[in-house]
């Protein structure tokens, strides 16, 4: 595909969409794309600049007339402003609140110059399992989506979902997370595992934004039953409201000395590399990133049969799904893969699995909606 200067708007964090947003990003500007990242700070995994990849900063201010800053309309004159200097060929925005409203805005203000920039949208999960379906935001996300030149999904449950709850009178392509293999894969870190598990210990691993969403108190409960049963550790990865809560019920079941709560870490598949099984009793994941993360290192799922899950996890071979909430069926699923007799067949297949979402097989999934919403635009020029 030949050359495109791209626009890519996201949340700069931690969060899912942020980090497929940018790991995005830097897989097109490899391919010998020019992509410009417009957001409000540096993007966490933004962790190189290469000659293809640029980066402009929304710049907004409060003032006394303002409760809020008024950070859409910051970023959509922000928008105008990088396709016009940078000449983009289209604009690609991450999350439905606010960048497709906002791009849309910008599209029009574009327009009345003469300029036309097709807005390609992604859905995430969040921005329509919850926030789209808050009944003040409805008209804008179903707007925002039908105006768009092109919408993708996460997950064949999110759009699904989407077409459920929003009246879309366009067709959404599902294009799956993807992982860099080159990135995420099982490491020698022995030594790792050895201070972590002096006496080899099952070494178990849980990471997420700790919301509500997550079960929090599941990963501590079927942790607290496997440990009945076995020598375990676990690594409670990430930070969140629910921290707390686990902290204290870790405390309340006398198994706080094998939990520990390390934060937001940047190497995650560091840890990854060392952990025997990842636990995921979501009630909600539109797709499962975290969860893709640990397969590529190697490390089977124990997970909810729960939104986009089912689409990664496959039952009885990468790992097992249960209904969410049932933390005694997810007990016995763990201690069956965890069993050495059966531990290496399903890190071998979580692997094998995770091969299937390598960004070499997804990035050209992206680049043909591309191709498709540049063609009218082509054809105008």
């Amino acid at each position: 595909m030949e050359q495109i200067k791209i626009g890519i708007v996201c949340y700069p964090t931690f969060g899912g969409s942020g980090v497929v947003a940018t790991e995005l990003g830097k897989a097109l500007a490899k391919e010998g794309h020019k992509v410009h990242f417009i957001t409000y700070s540096q993007p966490t995994r933004l962790d190189f600049l290469n000659e293809n990849l640029f980066y402009h900063e929304v710049d907004f201010h409060t003032y006394p007339l303002f409760e809020y800053p008024p950070y859409e309309l910051a970023l959509a004159s922000k928008m105008v402003s990088v396709v016009k200097n940078e000449k983009l060929d289209l604009l690609h925005v991450h999350y439905a609140i606010p960048h497709a409203s906002a791009a849309y805005m910008a599209k029009q203000i574009l327009k009345t110059e003469g300029i036309f920039i097709p807005v390609v949208t992604t859905l995430h999960g969040t921005d329509i399992t919850l926030v789209g379906k808050d009944a003040s935001y409805e008209p804008v996300v179903t707007f925002s989506i039908n105006q768009s030149d092109g919408v993708t999904a996460v997950s064949a449950d999110l759009r699904r979902e989407t077409f459920e709850h929003f009246k879309i009178t366009r067709d959404i392509d599902v294009i799956p997370n993807f992982i860099d293999l080159d990135k995420f894969k099982k490491q020698k870190k022995d030594h790792f595992k050895k201070a972590i598990c002096p006496n080899g210990e099952a070494l178990i691993v849980h990471t997420s934004n700790f919301r509500k969403v997550k079960r929090i108190q599941d990963v501590i409960s079927i942790f607290a039953n496997i440990h009945d049963a076995m020598p375990a550790k676990l690594l409670m990865i990430g930070d969140g409201p629910e921290r707390s809560r686990a902290e204290s019920q870790s405390k309340e079941l006398n198994i706080e000395h094998d939990v520990r709560f390390l934060g937001k870490l940047e190497a995650i598949e560091e840890v990854l590399s060392v952990a025997d099984l990842f636990l995921m009793p979501s009630e909600k994941e539109s797709f499962g990133l975290a969860a893709l993360e640990a397969m590529a290192c190697e490390v089977p799922i124990i997970s909810s049969n729960a939104g986009g899950l089912p689409e990664l996890n496959i039952h009885g071979v990468t790992g097992f799904m249960s209904n969410v909430g049932d933390v005694e069926d997810m007990t016995k699923n763990a201690l069956y893969v965890l069993d050495k007799n059966h531990l290496p067949a399903f890190k071998e297949n979580a692997l094998k699995r995770a091969k299937d979402f390598d960004i070499a097989n997804i990035l050209p999934l992206y680049e043909k909606v591309y191709e498709r919403v540049l063609t009218p635009t082509r054809a105008m020029a």
